[in-house]
């Protein structure tokens, strides 16, 4: 299956605008759309034709520092958004001195962001924008969906399920979600689309609100120093189960088998254990949509 041209195209007309608004005004909104167009660019240009040109490569080059950037503003946001959502009676003060902080972190990061978005900048990225819209080969591209497939064949094998695992998961899930969706529309690519989307947003979702209690550990400490850290702690392993859960129930994305072991290494093996658990230590982060 080829790529579809009106969806190929339709990237190309979004980032232009996307990046334009971003440019106007750093909102939540706008940051987030131009982030996930980025991305979406990145698939079809990286993933799914077989040639880059000079264009390509130099185009790839400004939208990433400019992603990079913009992913800062972004993991304020969503930090932000699940700290208004958290309702508990703990730490009534502590929670308001860390919204502050997260108010005045994203200030800073969007004054950089800003400083990205030179008219110069702005005028280049559009001339190669177009350049590369107007020149992609749609015959010579790889099928969407064995693209997809072929992601999420690099997932990890079963075993215990941490946090590095499903922050492997989170990546790959998204960008054969975004390869997925290039693939002209049917049956097999809805349903494939559908089944990742709700597996992106479960892992997401857990991503979102551990970035969080790595946040206000490094502000107010560890769970034994702060009741509030506490409390996202335990939300956090929530999510995360939550999240275990959908991966082990999505038929498109659920974990690979180990390889079969011979029956002396089968014997020695450590018996995996029945359940995740929630996170035993903060993982890495990362600002990718």
């Amino acid at each position: 299956m080829l790529i579809s041209p009106d969806r190929c195209r339709s990237v190309f007309e979004k980032l232009e605008r996307d990046l334009r608004k971003l440019a106007s005004e750093q909102q939540a909104e706008s940051v987030h759309n131009f982030r996930t167009t980025t991305r979406r660019l990145q698939t079809l240009l990286l993933e799914l034709l077989p040639e880059r040109d000079r264009n390509h490569k130099k185009l790839l080059k400004q939208l990433d520092e400019i992603r990079k950037r913009a992913g800062k503003v972004r993991d304020l946001d969503v930090q932000l958004a699940a700290l208004r959502s958290l309702k508990i009676p703990q730490e009534p003060r502590r929670k308001t001195q860390l919204t502050q902080r997260l108010i005045e972190l994203r200030a800073k990061h969007e004054k950089k962001l800003r400083n990205l978005l030179t008219r110069e900048t702005m005028r280049e990225i559009r001339r190669r924008l177009r350049r590369a819209g107007n020149e992609v080969n749609f015959k010579q591209s790889r099928d969407p969906l064995e693209v997809a497939r072929h992601l999420l064949a690099q997932a990890p094998a079963a075993g215990e399920l941490s946090d590095d695992v499903l922050h492997r998961y989170r990546i790959l899930v998204k960008r054969a979600r975004y390869a997925a969706e290039f693939a002209s529309k049917s049956d097999e690519s809805t349903r494939l689309i559908t089944q990742l989307k709700r597996l992106q947003d479960a892992i997401g979702n857990w991503h979102d609100w551990l970035t969080l209690t790595n946040t206000a550990a490094g502000q107010l400490g560890d769970v034994h120093q702060s009741p509030l850290v506490a409390a996202l702690h335990n939300v956090t392993g929530g999510k995360f189960r939550h999240a275990a859960a959908a991966l082990e129930a999505s038929p498109k994305a659920g974990r690979p088998k180990e390889e079969p072991k011979t029956p002396k290494a089968a014997a020695l093996a450590p018996r995996p254990r029945k359940e995740a658990k929630g996170p035993p230590r903060a993982a890495r982060t990362d600002t990718a949509a």
